[in-house]
């Protein structure tokens, strides 16, 4: 009777181990956890990667953003952090002496408005429409919430001289003819308002997701002839913006980053802006640089080009300045810091960064008024 106790244990032990020596091998051909994993993606290596097709943070995915206590909704596209190289050679087709030179630049993980800005979201702001809405009767002023509140210390712009679609539409049509102070002020608005960080788009950002893996002078090529698919410029736009979302997308999934309107970057504009990054770090890949806006009205950057120029003005590089012609037909004296009268090719999308970078934490615009 030991004898055969013993041997039964003796299997026991055997099968048991066979068993726990089955269940190890098949974890051992299974992938790591990290393995083929958006977070375990490289970052992008210079000449331009990342993008939705790189491989964003796993947290980042597209969104819709419902701006609160109304029915306006916008879209927002998630672009993984990368590096790729800014500017355009001399050789390329356009090609301005304010392109250059060429240089690698990292970004890091934003959301970006799918759409340019539309009248729809940025009339809650600029008309107070959310403030009229509380003003209604049956209206709760002790349901505001801390958010609501925040959004409605943020300064709403004065009424504009003329009328701000100057007739060309405003259902679906992209934002015109405000300034860069304006623009700044509605994504300080919009932050408080959602509880999320948005902002406008740093020049480095704008061109790395306009690009889109891309360094050919388009999104899509370098074909001007093509030009008419994907975006709303001199030849094709009857003069005029034109409803959002018309055109071919890049390859990231966002329209009009070319055409149409051209769109408010962060960065002040200077005409020497990357000679002079470059001179102060030769070689080295330059990690998320913006030249911060100041107290100038004059001048600020603008991207992407426009309905109103020609291809070699409609490029990924081109870099348009802002200027006071832009409000040249403004009586008023001082002249508005919220709209321009001149600049109905001018308008903006918003972006969201995944971490903000510490220079930009909490920045607004600085113009003032009376100056």
């Amino acid at each position: 009777m030991k004898q055969r106790g013993w041997l039964t244990f003796e299997i026991g032990v055997f099968g048991l181990a066979a068993v726990l020596w089955i269940i190890s091998s098949i974890a051992d051909r299974q992938p790591s956890p990290d393995a083929g994993s958006p977070r375990a993606a490289p970052a992008a290596a210079a000449g331009s990667s990342g993008g939705p097709g790189g491989a964003p943070p796993e947290a980042m995915t597209p969104y819709v953003e419902t701006i609160p206590g109304t029915d306006v909704k916008f879209e927002m596209v998630p672009i993984a952090g990368g590096t790729y190289t800014m500017g355009s050679p001399s050789t390329e087709f356009g090609h301005k002496a304010d392109e250059g030179p060429a240089h690698a630049v990292t970004v890091r993980p934003f959301w970006m408005e799918k759409f340019e800005a539309r009248w729809d979201e940025y009339d809650i702001f600029a008309f107070s429409r959310d403030l009229l809405k509380k003003n209604q009767p049956g209206a709760n002023p002790s349901a505001e919430s801390s958010s609501d509140k925040a959004a409605d210390a943020v300064t709403r712009p004065t009424p504009p001289y003329t009328d701000e679609t100057f007739g060309f539409g405003r259902d679906g049509h992209p934002v015109i003819n405000i300034t860069h102070h304006a623009a700044m002020e509605y994504t300080r608005w919009l932050s408080a308002k959602t509880g999320k960080d948005y902002r406008l788009p740093t020049e480095a950002e704008w061109e790395y997701a306009c690009r889109a893996a891309t360094q050919s002078p388009y999104y899509f090529g370098s074909d001007p002839k093509q030009l008419g698919d994907y975006a709303w410029y001199i030849d094709n736009s009857n003069a005029q913006p034109h409803e959002v979302g018309k055109k071919k997308p890049n390859a990231w999934g966002l329209y009009d980053m070319l055409g149409n309107v051209a769109e408010w970057c962060l960065d002040e504009y200077s005409k020497n802006a990357y000679q002079a990054l470059v001179g102060a770090k030769p070689g080295i890949a330059l990690d998320s640089p913006v030249a911060l806006p100041t107290e100038k009205k004059y001048p600020n950057v603008a991207r992407g080009g426009s309905w109103d120029e020609d291809p070699d003005r409609v490029r990924c590089a081109a870099r348009l300045a802002s200027d006071p012609d832009w409000s040249q037909q403004d009586p008023q004296r001082p002249q508005s810091i919220w709209w321009h009268t001149d600049a109905t090719y001018v308008g903006f999308r918003v972006v969201r960064p995944l971490e903000e970078q510490d220079n930009l934490k909490g920045l607004r615009s600085k113009v003032k008024k009376y100056d």
